[in-house]
């Protein structure tokens, strides 16, 4: 007997799958940029009535993104995280941010 009782006696052929759970993959980039090459958005969110600093895109590898990580919550005093190559922050503090990465070389797309 066979595993999927749908699949008695059909050929799918080389292009075709039963199984609808695949997930596309991502187009991510993984182009890594020096600090004077990146283009940074600075964007505040509100999550269960707290503000989040976030800081987007980066386009460095993942150790040398962690250790900007470590350094920026050491400097700025408060917890941080990164997700899918993002960087958030606890608190509204983007003005401190903007001048923290600026000194390390960042660059911004707007500024107010």
């Amino acid at each position: 007997m066979k595993e999927n009782l749908f699949e008695m006696g059909t050929d799918f052929g080389d292009d075709w799958s039963s199984d609808n759970k695949v997930k596309a993959i991502k187009n991510i980039s993984t182009e890594i940029k020096t600090p004077q090459k990146h283009q940074l958005h600075l964007a505040k969110e509100k999550r269960r009535g707290k503000v989040v600093t976030i800081v987007k895109p980066f386009h460095l590898d993942k150790i040398t993104l962690q250790a900007l990580l470590k350094t920026l919550k050491k400097k700025l005093g408060t917890g941080g995280t990164i997700k899918e190559g993002n960087l958030e922050f606890q608190g509204d503090i983007p003005e401190l941010l903007r001048k923290h990465l600026e000194g390390l070389g960042y660059r911004f797309k707007n500024f107010p």
